[in-house]
Formats: structure tokens, sequence, C-alpha cells
């Protein structure tokens, strides 16, 4: 059986070379010049005539038919308007144009794209066109007018074409990228007639229960799924009991004289340089507990991972669940980037090699299936987990890096992939189970295909492996005694050490009995929010400010050396994601990344310049255009590493742009002003220049910048109306802000509640009480949010919406984002049958035996799951997008036994019938319907000839 990376188009980047004039025409002193040819009788082939006037036109014997014009023949621009000019005096010959030319860059296409259309071609483009004009609304739709600029239609409503032909019996499939590079009925026609078309869809395949390697639906029993959960439950307990645990020990082990009648800090006669040196050794001991709980219950419930298949929900998969939740804990992901980490991965049982750089705080979680080879590099959010699941089971597979291997940022691999030495995969690329990058070969793409993009260009540095291990030094260091961890143990003391909190630890009547016991917690938890947001304000806009002069763009520098401190430190201390949600999605937002140190030339206020996600290497060399809108998610790659150097560059993007929802945007990006990159676009990093144009996909290709649907917005025309309605709008954020910082201050109270009262029971309960506390927090930290939910939505229900981005629904929607329940929160949830069931309250209808093991769902009540399906880590149903000043939302449909792969992302309006499989990192477009039991897979998502994605040496494994 094949794999879906044998059925996906593997087309390279479809560009269009922008209006410049090519490099001028080698010398030809070498090859025989003639007069100009006569021109051919109207019986000679079109392909003849054609080569013979362009020969005549830039003075050559002859032109090969698939010579390109310009790369090949070295023509410019000048030379191909003399041959369309001699083109259009043959009264038997159609008109060519210069943009025919760039847009079929041969004799052989250019010929097959005059070439007059048959009776069958005919028949096809007037079949398209009533289904066209059934989706218009009854419109005529003339052959030769553009979707986009003539009939204003947007990709929602082609995407509705595209799928009212994938149902027509006697029409075959179109995709999206058809659409675009075929925007009129007679060019898409003409296409779909060649039988040679390389990126033609097949027919969709049903996903039958006798295929082998297909697991069947999810067929747990209900006393599994029930024994799983219990079992889950007092997982969370043991951790609430750990911690309770730990707290007390601490307590005793800080304040070693604590006892009754002595309890304050202050009575102990220690000076508070021991009651620091003790507070750092505490953390210390902490820090390996929760660094080895994970190895040590990694080899003693699983041993090693192989490569097999494990029943969701069965006892197999708990220990499983149990290992991947320990690991998930690891005090190590707060140091991304450490050569602790390859050291980590070791004592998991990966084989990694020297010289190992892993800058993704997404490690793999069945390591055993992990080799990494010396001097390979992965970079910032690569996710390699080394499973996945699939309709009701874990697969597990390898995933086998060679020597000196670069896997670029935002990439995904599926389990058994492979990447030869010396081999690379670009940014925002995927490989699918089954591929193999030869060594030394460059690939890039969704799915991954060959390319000459080189991202090795970074000159290596001697390899010292003594800065490695005095760079982990340091950061131990400084992580335990001066970084979070110390943080919030002074923040704990300093509560501690308040005089009504030191007197809950008598023993006495129950204090929270007293009122003043509540105005306190409430006056802490009000301290904490309000004093960090002004702290971290504060260290934010100075520290990285200071340290931005050790770094000089373009000049290299070793790992692991007090510069690659320096920029580590930049870039931690200015990506904050609660401060981003505050400032986000309102005017506050630009004002907020100039003072972190974002450039924004002539800045034009819009409202919704920047979403609430987004993050940076160096805010200092980042510009912002004028005009530019950026959605949630981007990020900002400034610095570049090999194995052991690295380099700062400064990333431009260009004015008057629009960024889609997760872009990677890089340092060297080949996209000028007045470009719209769509959402999870790969940038391009080569070639020429675009401007005016649209980009979509991985790796991209062109598409318009705008359609007439979304032209220009009316409060523009008017500046005085524009003012009234941005006035308006920040009014409404700024409520917004306040309610934001309100739920914290509110969800902060209750914590500092259960937590005094927890310090009050202490004396009768012990380390139980601190327990109980815990494990009311985490009930309070779910629930809470479900009660927001329905408050902000009781009184405005989400609804599909189209409209401008001043209209006050648009407002509502943005506070909505802000009042969501906290990633934190449902993530402790992921692969438990209780995330299905807050999601059913949160408002999404949800069917049952859902297994959800890390999805994201922003509207919620906009969003319908069938039952049994597979939701993987990563996964996204966004049911909304921004469009340059255009808000747009739609009701996305996911039947029964329907598994979206890893890092999946399904936007709005889609229907996806029963049995559809998504593949890893697709892109799933606005308005899309996947026939029943399809498989998809591709960015944009195209649908492929098999219709499954296990691999055929999976064996069923039950318990």
């Amino acid at each position: 059986m094949k794999n879906l990376a044998d059925t996906l188009p593997m087309s390279p980047v479809a560009t269009t070379p922008t209006m410049t004039t090519a490099p001028p025409a080698p010398p030809t002193t070498d090859l025989p010049t003639a007069p100009a040819p006569v021109a051919p009788g109207a019986d000679a082939p079109l392909e003849r005539r054609l080569a013979d006037l362009l020969a005549s036109a830039a003075q050559r014997a002859d032109v090969p038919v698939d010579a390109h014009f310009f790369d090949d023949l070295g023509l410019d621009s000048l030379v191909m308007a003399k041959f369309c000019a001699r083109v259009r005096k043959q009264p038997d010959l159609p008109a060519v144009s210069m943009k025919d030319i760039y847009l079929q860059p041969t004799i052989a296409a250019l010929a097959g794209s005059l070439t007059p259309s048959g009776p069958a071609q005919e028949r096809l483009s007037e079949i398209l066109s009533e289904v066209l004009s059934g989706v218009l609304g009854g419109q005529q739709v003339p052959a030769d007018a553009n979707f986009f600029d003539d009939l204003g239609a947007d990709s929602l409503v082609m995407a509705k074409f595209c799928a009212r032909v994938r149902k027509h019996p006697d029409l075959p499939a179109v995709s999206m990228k058809d659409i675009y590079g075929n925007p009129t009925l007679s060019a898409l026609a003409a296409a779909l007639h060649d039988p040679a078309q390389p990126d033609q869809p097949q027919e969709p395949s049903p996903l039958p229960a006798s295929v082998p390697g297909t697991p069947p639906p999810m067929d747990a029993r209900t006393w599994e799924i029930i024994t799983c959960g219990v079992l889950q439950v007092l997982v969370y307990l043991g951790y609430c009991l750990l911690a309770g645990g730990l707290a007390v020990v601490g307590y005793l082990w800080v304040f070693p004289e604590a006892g009754p009648g002595n309890h304050h800090w202050l009575g102990h006669g220690m000076s508070l340089w021991e009651l620091y040196l003790r507070s750092v050794a505490f953390g210390a001991a902490s820090f390996l507990l929760l660094c080895l709980l994970p190895v040590a219950g990694k080899w003693i419930l699983v041993g090693r991972f192989r490569p097999r298949e494990i029943r969701i929900w069965s006892l197999a998969y708990f220990r499983f669940w149990l290992v991947k939740t320990l690991m998930r804990t690891s005090p190590l992901a707060l140091m991304t980037g450490s050569p602790l980490t390859p050291l980590y991965l070791r004592a998991m049982g990966a084989r990694v090699g020297r010289n190992v750089t892993v800058l993704t705080a997404r490690l793999p979680v069945c390591t055993d299936l992990l080799t990494i080879g010396d001097g390979t590099v992965i970079r910032k959010d690569v996710v390699a987990n080394g499973y996945r699941a699939h309709g009701g089971v874990i697969q597990t597979g390898a995933v086998t890096l060679g020597r000196d291997v670069i896997v670029g940022e935002g990439s995904v691999l599926d389990i058994g992939t492979t990447m030869g030495d010396g081999s690379q995969l670009g940014h925002r690329s995927t490989l699918y189970t089954g591929q193999v990058v030869p060594a030394g070969e460059r690939w890039h793409g969704s799915p991954g295909r060959r390319t000459e993009l080189d991202l090795g260009t970074i000159p290596a540095a001697p390899y010292r492996p003594w800065r490695r291990a005095v760079y982990a030094v340091s950061q131990l260091v400084a992580t335990l005694a001066l970084g979070r961890i110390m943080v919030g143990l002074t923040m704990i003391l300093a509560v501690l050490a308040f005089p009504r909190v030191a007197a809950l630890l008598e023993d006495h009547p129950f204090a929270f009995t007293d009122w003043i016991f509540y105005a306190d917690a409430v006056a802490f938890a009000g301290i904490g929010v309000f004093g960090s947001t002004l702290v971290m304000l504060v260290v934010m806009t100075t520290v990285p400010r200071l340290l931005r002069h050790a770094l000089q763009p373009g000049t290299v520098y070793p790992l692991f050396g007090l510069r690659h401190a320096a920029e580590r430190t930049i870039e931690r201390l200015t990506n904050n994601p609660g401060l981003g949600t505050l400032f986000g999605d309102s005017s506050y937002v630009v004002h907020f990344v100039r003072a972190l140190g974002y450039r924004q030339p002539n800045l034009q206020q819009t409202g919704s310049n920047l979403g609430t996600l987004f993050k940076h290497d160096n805010p200092f060399l980042t510009t912002i255009g004028t005009g530019t809108m950026i959605a949630d998610g981007v990020s900002f790659m400034n610095t570049d590493y090999s194995a052991t150097s690295f380099t700062v560059s400064r990333a431009e993007l260009g004015a008057h742009s629009f960024l889609g929802n997760f872009v990677l945007y890089p340092a060297g990006a080949r996209t000028g002003a007045n470009c719209l990159l769509a959402t999870k676009v790969m940038v391009p990093v080569d070639g020429p220049v675009r401007e005016n144009v649209g980009l979509l996909g991985s790796p991209a290709f062109e598409i318009p910048r705008s359609v007439l649907r979304d032209a220009p917005l009316e409060e523009h025309a008017d500046p005085d109306r524009f003012r009234r309605v941005l006035s308006a709008k920040n009014r409404h954020n700024l409520r917004t802000m306040a309610l934001f910082l309100l739920v914290r201050w509110f969800n902060a109270s209750l914590a500092m509640i259960v937590a005094l009262a927890a310090v009050e029971l202490s004396d009768r309960f012990g380390f139980l009480a601190f327990s109980a506390s815990f494990v009311v927090m985490l009930l309070i930290g779910l629930l809470v949010p479900i009660g927001i939910e329905h408050v902000v939505t009781r009184s405005r229900a989400l609804r599909p919406q189209l409209c401008s981005i001043y209209h006050p629904y648009f407002w509502w929607h943005e506070r909505y984002w802000k009042l969501q329940t906290q990633a934190l929160r449902m993530s402790m949830l992921n692969g438990t049958p209780f995330k299905p069931l807050i999601w059913r309250m949160l408002g999404v209808r949800i069917g049952s035996r859902v297994f959800d093991d890390g999805c994201s769902i922003p509207e919620r009540s906009l969003v319908t799951i069938g039952s049994r399906c597979t939701l993987n880590t990563g996964t996204n149903i966004q049911s909304h997008s921004q469009e340059d000043g255009m808000f747009k939302s739609d009701h996305d449909v996911v039947g029964d036994d329907v598994t979206l792969g890893v890092g999946a992302l399904v936007h709005y309006g889609v229907t996806a019938e029963d049995g559809v499989v998504v593949a890893t990192d697709s892109f799933v477009m606005k308005g899309t319907t996947l026939t029943r039991g399809s498989l998809w897979g591709g960015n944009p998502a195209l649908e492929a000839r098999a219709a499954t994605t296990s691999p055929v040496t999976a064996e069923r494994h039950r318990s």
C-alpha cells in the first residue's frame, strides 16, 4: 500500500516572475546567427511557427521548444515584447501578451495554452460554467471572465465550487490550486482536459474496514474508558499529593526552627543570605526530582518504545499516557536550547550524537525511536513526537536524523521518516510516513519535496565541548538562583512574611470566618496580577535594550558563549504571552511592540495591527511596514544557526501587507509591499521579490492579492468617519483589557483564598491540606472559565459573520477571544476522556468516544464534532479568518470516525464527512467539503489516492 507521500502531488514552487527586466542575453559569438527567418506557412505546427518567430526576434538560428525564455535563453522583456508584436502581426495566430509570456515561459507551454479547444473541452467548459453559475446564484459566467477580478468571487466561493465539481459524476476533481493557477473557465477546462496535468487529484476512495493495516473505529469498551479515566484521576491526585508534600518539606527545610508558636521567619534568627541559600537548595532538589521522575517512570512503566500500535483507553495506553504526562512536566522545558537537552534525551533512551543542538521545546515522547547524528540542528517549534493517533490507536514509529542535518523551524516529522547525512528540511515543512530525504539533499514543503534552497549558510565555529559544559552549568545556576523558580519562591516567602499570614500557622480557630482573611487574599492577588504586569513591562523594556549592544547583525558568533546568552535572554524577556494577549487585537499593541524594540516606520493605525499571539527572536531587528496587519501566531525568525554558531539578522515585513495565522517570517524573506501571506504559508526566501500578490501553501504559490468582495473599507473613504469608528473601537478595547485583568485578578483571588485556607488548616491536616488545595485550584482553573464562557455568550451568541473589523460584533468577538480558557488548564486534560466533556461544557457540539490529544477550538459553539473522532496534538479547528479589514466566520462540521493529523489546521466553513482522514500538518482551506472516507494532505490540503495513513508494517497489540 502506498503511503501518503506517494499519493500527494509534489510540484515545485509555482511562482510568477515580477515585471522586472531579466538579465541581459549573454554574448552569442559562439552561436551561428542568421537573418530573421521567413514566417512558416499556416499549415506548419503552432510550436514550430512560434519558435521561428522567437528566433527571428532574438536573432538566433533556432529556439528549442522546451527552453525557458529567461533562464535558458537569457532573453529579456524587450526581446519578448518584440516577439509578441510579431505574433500579433500573424492574422491566423491568437494574440500573445507579456502576461502569457511570464505564465508560460517556454514555446511548448505557450503553444499549449494557445491551442484551440476541441468539442470535449468546450463541453467541459459548459458544465463547469453551469456549476459555477449555481454557486454564484444564477450569475452568468463568461468563459474568459476571471473568477476573482471580474466575477468578484473569493476563495470561500471557489471552495464551494470545487466541492460541487467533486460531487459531479462527469467532472474531474478540482482543487483550489487549480483555481488559482487557472482563474478562468476556459483555462480551467483546458487544464482539466489535459491528460498530462500533473497535479490532478484522484477520485475519492472509501475507507473499508478490510484494508490491511487500517484500524477500525474507536472500539474500546465503556468499562475500559471508565477505568482509564479513573486511573488518570488518580495520577492527578498523586501529583497533588507530591506537590503538598514538597510544600511542607520545603517550608521545614527553609525554616528549620518552624514549629508551634514560632512560624514567622523573622523570629528564626536567620539572615537573609542564609534564607536565600536554603531556598536555592530546595529549588535545586525539586528541579532534580522533577527531571528524574520522567526518566524513572519511563523505564519502569514502558521500558523501551518499539514500533507498534496501542489501542486507545487500554491499559497499555494508560502507561503510555502516564509517561508522556511525566515528560511534559519536566522543568527542562524551561531551558529550551540547553546543552542539557541531548543528555536528557539520552537518559530517556534516544540515540543522540555529539554537538547536537535542540532548540524546540516540544521534546519527543517515544525517545527510543529517535536517532540524531553528530552536528545536527533541530530548530524552534519542530514536532517529532515519535507517535500519532489514528483511528482509535496510538501508532509509534522511528524518526531518524543523520549527521549534520538541519530541520527547519516549525517543521513536522511524522513517524517512519528518515533524513540522511547532510540533508536539510526547510521551514514550515513536513515529512510524511515513509519519506526519506537522501544524504546531502535539501527538501521543503508539505509534503516534502526536493529543492535547491540551502539553509546551512552560517559558517561553523570550532567545536568546543568545554563551552557547552560551562554554558549548561551557568544556565542551570541562573534558572535556579535567578530564574522563574527563584522568583516563585521569593513571592511565596513574601506572602508568608506578612504578619496576618504568618498568624494563620498558629493554633487558633479558623481565620477564614473573618472578612479580613478574604480581603488579604484579594489584596495579595491584586498585587500579584497588577504588580507582576508592571514589573514585567519595566524589565522587558529596559534589560533587553542593554543587552542588544552585545549583538551585531550579520556577525557570526559561537554558540554557548556570552553572546549566545545575551541572545537567549533577549528572546526570553521580550516574549511574554500574557502581555501579548493584554495588548494584542487593539490600537495599543503598536505602542507595546515599539517599547519592546520593533521598528514601525510611518505607522498607520488600524486598530488591529497585530493579534494576541506573536513572538520573535530579536524585537530590535524586526520591522513592520506601514499599514500592515498581522493575525495571530506570527513568529519573526531573526536568528539563524549552525551546529556551533549563530547570527542575527533583520526581518523586514513590507508595507500594506497582511499576514494570516501561524506565519513564520524569516530574515531575508523575498516579499515586498502589498503582499497577502495566507495562513501557514511558507514564506519564500529565494527567487524574485514578490509584490502586489498573495502567497499560499508550502511551498508557496501566487494567488490574487484581493478580490472585489474584499474591496477597501468604506470607513477609510471618509477620514472623519474613520477617526470616529477607530475611537469607538479603542474605547471598547480598553474595556476589554480591563475585563481581561479583572478576570485574571478574580482567578488569582480564588487561588489565593484556597492557598491561605490550606495554610490555616495545615496545623490540623498537615501536607494533606496543601494537597487538597491543589486539587481545588485545578477544578477552579477548569470550571471558572466555563462560567465566564457562558456569561460572555449569554447576551450575544457566536454566529457566522462577514463584517468589517470596525463593526461592533468584531470588537465583541475580540473580547470573547481574550476571556477564553487558558491553554495550560486545557492541555492538562489532553489524552483523557475528560477533555471532550470540557469541550461540551464550553459549547462544542461533540459526540461520544472522541479522543483529543491536544486540539484547539477558538470558536466553540460554531464547531460540531461527531462520535469516535481522533484529534491529534497541535490540531486546530479555526472557525474564523481575518483578511485585511474583513472578519469572516462560519460553522465547521466534523463527521463520525474522522482523524485529524498532528498539527493539522481546519479553516472555517469546512465540512468533513464520516471517515475522513486529514494528514499531518495539513491545511484544509475554508469552505472545503471532504467527501466520505477520503484522505487529504498537504498545504493546502488536496485529496489523495490512498484512504489510510497506517504503516503497513504495524500490528495491533490488544490488551
